[in-house]
């Protein structure tokens, strides 16, 4: 392997600032699922609402495959305009409560992947990283009018406590993000992630429901302090345009009524809460017991 350290350019001033700040790692790269964009607008939002510097730049001309995936250009009349250019990059982020921790944000790599998570994984040693967090969206058959949730899952168990799972043992086509935990776990660092489920119905659209589950999930997860405010109104406004649309159709209206049963009765299975049946049985055995105690 050439030495990952190759693949990128660090800021020294900023790596000093770092120092015994041991801090969380965010990492959302595109390329891969994303429903509803909850990573991207996770990322975004963490950028637009919070102070950052850029902590190391990636050479991602070495990364990425540009006939795959190709940058938008804009040709104006009789001249190229501008290049939209890609970005891989590390950021220092300070939190609403002045914690600093980092994000790693940019296209996922195309080729050299196991070179790019050497990289990373050097870089989390180097700055002292003590937890590492992915973040994305994966459409599931869930409606939008009941709470988001999430798959965890974690190079440790203790670290996804309490959350449910969701999912059965599955083989996906791997992603960067998948392949940094592995890595990461067999180095024995701590790390996890979380994937909000996405109505399908709106995968293909911006969801900012799953991307504000997310931040709250992370904030709970890492103590951190990233802003929820902006994203609970941009959820806010996107649920009522939802609500709005539906009203045209019929068909969508079907379609959510059939996935708020699906879910209910899927709660009331997870968490042991009682069928109308098992009400019924249970207040029965109590009339029986009463008319038992009568009788004495």
């Amino acid at each position: 392997m050439l030495d990952p350290r190759l693949l990128y350019s660090l800021d020294e001033e900023v790596v000093a600032s770092l120092a015994d700040a041991h801090p969380v790692l965010i990492h959302q790269l595109d390329g891969f699922v994303d429903a509803g964009g909850a990573g991207r607008l996770l990322t975004s939002h963490v950028l637009e609402h919070l102070d950052h510097q850029v902590v190391a730049t990636f050479d991602h001309d070495q990364l990425h495959d540009y006939r795959s995936r190709r940058p938008i250009m804009t040709f104006d009349t009789n001249q190229w305009k501008t290049y939209a250019d890609l970005h891989l990059r590390l950021y220092r982020v300070v939190d609403e409560q002045g914690e600093v921790f980092l994000l790693l944000s940019g296209p996922e790599p195309d080729v050299q992947w196991e070179r790019f998570a050497a990289a990373v994984m050097g870089l989390i040693e180097l700055l002292g990283v003590r937890l590492t967090v992915s973040a994305h969206g994966i459409p599931m058959a869930v409606p939008h009018t009941r709470p988001i949730t999430l798959t965890a899952h974690a190079t440790d168990p203790e670290l996804v406590t309490g959350y449910r799972s969701w999912i059965d043992r599955v083989e996906v086509p791997a992603s960067f993000t998948g392949l940094l935990e592995l890595r990461l776990g067999q180095a024995d660092r701590r790390a996890m992630g979380f994937a909000a489920h996405v109505p399908h119905y709106l995968a293909q659209a911006s969801f900012p429901e799953a991307a504000l589950s997310l931040t709250r999930s992370i904030n709970a997860a890492t103590g951190l302090a990233v802003p929820l405010e902006p994203l609970e109104k941009a959820s806010a406004s996107n649920l009522e345009d939802i609500a709005g649309e539906m009203q045209g159709s019929q068909e969508v209206q079907e379609l959510v009524a059939s996935l708020e049963q699906q879910y209910e009765a899927l709660q009331a299975e997870q968490q042991g809460v009682p069928s109308a049946d098992d009400i019924a049985a249970e207040f029965e055995r109590f009339l029986a017991e009463r008319e038992t105690k009568d009788d004495e």
